[in-house]
């Protein structure tokens, strides 16, 4: 039996939920790997709509075992509140294992994220300005704070009046901010203490037995590739890698155990935050795909950037992760176009490239070449089968399909759970 990754092709915002979801019911173990609670999911379930924030989507699914691994950050006071809030709505939560390993995020990672912004001004990233950036980066430079540090009040006090040394002089000296109480920050942490207790485990340890033993394991990555540290469009990216590789070193489960990657992809393309983005679009189409698709941020609630789907980081993406399958989603947001763009190639410079350049100034400088694939005007949210959905609706997913360089493997028609056109088996 496998074990995939599930992950964003583009800027985030695919509807990784929804594809996670859809699996969920044939699926043991769902993990997340990386990112924190800026990432959102937005999953409905009959009339339920959920919007998760930290939680692995798979936590809807009865049967499957949620997992938030070693790579995620986690806020725990978000945390408990979601747990809180689905339970009130009669789900089961009690599965739920978090990694003791995981790096918390703690009030001053946020005040610090929220002061560095202010202060970038015109050049700021354009974060949630909920600390998951100043917590990586106290990961890195071993001053961070880990879950297991919540049960040995000592070695917790030790490693927070650490951090705030120097944190203070900054606050102080280069933002003019008050100095944060160590101690007020311990005794925050040490009351989430008892209430996540019985969540924490070695998850490395079970997943690989999980795996060893034949049980399905999602990894499920928030963001998407281009806001990955390392392969994104630097520094307009996230603090941690959504790609396939960050489920490896975000979950203890080696390389070699992986059987398949699944690229999400929108049928158009959208983002959050600052940074290039060649197709965006400023006019009446823009507007209509943000106000159709329902493009708001779930976890932040700004309105996203829309623009056409670019098939040059399509290619991108399928590279960098080794993609075995596509998850096409939000095809029906598309209905009622004469024709659609599709981006298949940049001009930069005079000149044609179609393949995402490595200079982050030539891709700030990249102009979008377009051609055009015929629309249809059909409702396509009650399909069942490919061939249920109108002509040309088939025909955008083909070629998409062949631009983007890996098979079509599902299209969501719809937001519900069952509107959704499965054209291969992801197991």
């Amino acid at each position: 039996m496998p074990a995939l990754v599930l992950l964003g092709a583009q800027w985030g915002d695919e509807g990784k939920g929804k594809a996670t979801d859809l699996l969920g019911g044939s699926v043991d173990y769902v993990v997340r790997y990386q990112g924190g609670n800026n990432a959102g999911h937005t999953v409905v379930v009959g009339d339920q709509t959920y919007a998760l924030h930290l939680l692995p989507s798979g936590i809807l699914s009865p049967g499957c075992t949620p997992v938030i691994g070693n790579g995620v950050v986690v806020d725990p006071s978000v945390l408990l509140s979601e747990l809180s809030g689905l339970a009130e709505r009669g789900v089961d939560t009690s599965k739920l294992m978090v990694s003791g390993n995981a790096h918390l995020i703690t009030s001053y990672h946020a005040t610090f994220d929220k002061v560095t912004e202010r202060f970038l001004g015109k050049r700021r990233i354009g974060t949630t300005g909920r600390g998951i950036g100043p917590a990586y980066a106290d990961k890195i430079n071993r001053v961070g704070i880990r879950v297991q540090d919540l049960f040995d009040e000592s070695i917790l006090r030790q490693k927070v009046e650490a951090a705030l040394d120097f944190k203070n002089q900054v606050l102080a000296k280069l933002y003019n901010r008050r100095a944060i109480v160590a101690e007020q920050v311990v005794e925050e942490l040490l009351g989430y203490a008892e209430e996540l207790r019985g969540f924490v485990a070695d998850t490395a340890y079970v997943l690989n037995e999980a795996v060893d033993d034949g049980k399905v394991v999602l990894f499920e990555g928030g963001q998407g590739t281009l806001l990955d540290v390392d392969h994104g469009t630097y520094p307009f990216v996230t603090s941690s890698n959504p790609t396939a590789g960050g489920a490896c070193t975000g979950s203890g489960v080696g390389p070699t155990k992986i059987d398949r990657v699944i690229g999400i992809l929108k049928a158009y393309t959208t983002r959050v935050g600052a940074g290039p983005f060649p197709t965006e679009l400023f006019d009446d189409d823009g507007e209509a795909l943000r106000r159709v698709g329902g493009e708001r941020g779930v976890t932040t609630g700004r309105d996203r950037r829309c623009g056409w789907f670019d098939a040059v980081i399509a290619r991108y993406a399928t590279r960098v992760n080794g993609l075995t399958d596509f998850f096409l989603t939000k095809l029906d947001v598309l209905t009622g176009w004469e024709r659609i763009p599709v981006c298949v190639a940049y001009e930069i410079d005079g000149e044609r490239v179609e393949e995402l350049p490595y200079s982050q100034s030539d891709f700030h400088h990249a102009k979008p070449i377009y051609e055009y694939l015929p629309g249809w005007s059909e409702d396509i949210t009650k399909a069942k089968t490919l061939e249920d959905l109108p002509a040309n609706a088939r025909a955008y997913i083909t070629a998409l399909e062949e631009m983007s360089g890996a098979p079509i493997s599902a299209v969501g028609v719809g937001p519900g759970r069952d509107e959704t056109v499965q054209i291969n088996s992801f197991l």
